[in-house]
């Protein structure tokens, strides 16, 4: 059976996010931006922010014409010498206020 996603905001963590509190105030103020400072309260970076993917593994989608909230993560790669070079990556980040649940599609 699938959650709500009231139960998978207030459940436990489903993001890979590595408490960071830069990406923390980076989609946060993006959140304020869209919602006002109010929504704010509602934010967990662990719950209610998560890329696409997550949210499909969850049974929501983003609606039609969502934008997605950007966030910055740290990737390591480690060459054939063993140096480790970090480089950002941009991850896009849909909030629980933009989705819909996922219906299969009916054909008529």
């Amino acid at each position: 059976m699938l959650k709500s996603i009231k139960e998978i905001i207030e459940g436990p963590k489903v993001s890979n996010w590595q408490n960071s509190a830069k990406t923390r105030e980076m989609v946060a103020e993006q959140i304020k931006d869209r919602w006002g400072e109010a929504e704010l309260a509602n934010y967990n970076p662990e719950t209610s922010a998560l890329p696409f993917s997550r949210w499909v593994s969850l049974g929501f989608r983003p609606k039609r014409g969502s934008r997605s909230l950007k966030s910055v993560t740290i990737i390591e790669k480690k060459d054939d010498k063993g140096n480790i070079t970090k480089y950002p990556r941009t991850v896009h980040l849909f909030y629980y206020r933009q989705l819909e649940p996922l219906t299969p599609n009916k054909s008529i």
